[in-house]
């Protein structure tokens, strides 16, 4: 699927704002839809995340209302999040990307270093020498392919995981080396601790964060 250029053209999006925007439905980005309307894309972190949501909307601000805003959330949750217009060409990503409401890993999907970022500061976490990308949204089949997305365009091998009930995608040790030297160019400051460079564990299930010294 096709429903972007280089420029800025009307009713497409930008290049720049089709990685993005396919780097962050494969983390925490949804695409909203109600009845006959066109969709319009929610983008919605925690409140400590705020600068990873500006940038964001500097991405989107183009198509987009309004500047991102706090709100309340879920018990203490406090959110920060904005949404964009809605628009036939976030209708065709809806329709790629979903399946009876549920987000699915469409065949054809391509994925950029950027997308990869965005997808990692969305999603993943570091373990020691290895990272996560905690995928346990998606079915079994979805998730085998992008194990397989990952091996083709970056040469980084994953397996499945169990964690609970579910599934999420282990990077091997060597694979995370080259996820990171990919990913490293776009990562924002507030997110470089996810990096192999620095020593903080970002996966709950792993040791206690050791902190600079």
């Amino acid at each position: 699927m096709q429903a972007f250029s280089r420029g800025n053209t009307v009713g497409s999006l930008t290049q720049l704002q089709h990685e993005v925007l396919v780097g962050s439905l494969l983390g925490d980005g949804t695409l909203r839809r109600q009845g006959n309307r066109n969709a319009l894309l929610e983008v919605n972190h925690c409140y400590a995340q705020q600068a990873y949501v500006d940038w964001k909307y500097g991405v989107f601000s183009s198509i987009s209302h309004s500047p991102p805003t706090r709100r309340l959330g879920n018990g203490q949750r406090v959110a920060y999040r904005f949404t964009t217009r809605s628009m036939p060409v976030l209708t065709k990503y809806h329709d790629w990307f979903y399946r009876v409401a549920k987000k699915i890993i469409p065949n054809d999907i391509e994925l950029s270093a950027l997308g990869l970022a965005v997808w990692y500061m969305d999603d993943g976490s570091k373990s020691r020498s290895s990272c996560y990308l905690n995928t346990q949204q998606f079915q079994f089949t979805d998730q085998k392919r992008l194990i397989e997305l990952l091996w083709k365009t970056f040469r980084i091998e994953g397996r499945l995981n169990r964690d609970k009930q579910y599934q999420r995608i282990r990077v091997t040790t060597e694979g995370t080396q080259i996820l990171h030297r990919f990913v490293e160019p776009f990562v924002l400051p507030c997110f470089r601790y996810k990096l192999c460079h620095d020593p903080v564990t970002t996966d709950p299930k792993g040791k206690t964060p050791t902190t600079k010294g």
